[in-house]
């Protein structure tokens, strides 16, 4: 009987770390989809950045001639793509992006104002484009706030969070805007 007993509990040990290694194993795999799941969901937003951001000077030209009353508006916008271009952090390529997108409405608002922009082709395209690039932004940026969200409540959840401490995992931040950006754009003449 002492044999039985003792072979019962070896294999109830045995049993017992196969499933500490086996949910360890996929906690860890799980952990790391996520980390990558985030990376894509960056890169994704990065490229359309990139593509805004050189989509910007062909704006700034066909609306030159235009706007000359409108410096500061143009000088803004180019410190803005400045600013991405120079940008090494998500948190840094967030800020340009908000700076950017500012910009840009103030220049489409006070464009209505100029009919022979509004009618110039070039001008046309260029918003059409740079507005779809918006609205593919737009939903890049959710892609990755739910990404950060699912990543985050993963790190912070037991017995993820043991899993999630020994691999050294941090929370990430998501992309926001900056209360400044959630307000309307005044133009005034």
């Amino acid at each position: 009987m002492g044999i039985g007993i003792g072979i019962i509990i070896g294999a109830a040990v045995l049993l017992l770390l196969i499933v500490i290694i086996g949910t360890y194993i996929g906690i860890h795999n799980t952990l790391i989809r996520l980390k990558n799941d985030i990376s894509k969901s960056w890169a994704n937003i990065n490229v359309l950045l990139k593509q805004r951001s050189d989509e910007l000077p062909k704006l700034i030209a066909s609306v030159k001639g235009y706007m000359k009353h409108e410096k500061g508006l143009l000088t803004s916008l180019t410190k803005a793509r400045t600013a991405f271009l120079h940008a090494k952090s998500v948190h840094a390529k967030a800020a340009a992006d908000n700076m950017i997108t500012g910009a840009l409405k103030s220049i489409f608002a006070v464009a209505e104002n100029y009919p022979n922009l509004k009618a110039n082709e070039n001008f046309i395209q260029l918003q059409k484009r740079i507005s779809g690039l918006e609205n593919e932004l737009s939903d890049r940026r959710e892609f990755y706030n739910d990404a950060v969200n699912n990543y985050n409540i993963k790190i912070e959840s037991f017995p993820d969070s043991i899993v999630a401490n020994m691999m050294h995992l941090k929370g990430r931040e998501m992309f926001k805007v900056d209360k400044k950006d959630l307000q309307d754009v005044k133009v005034e003449f």
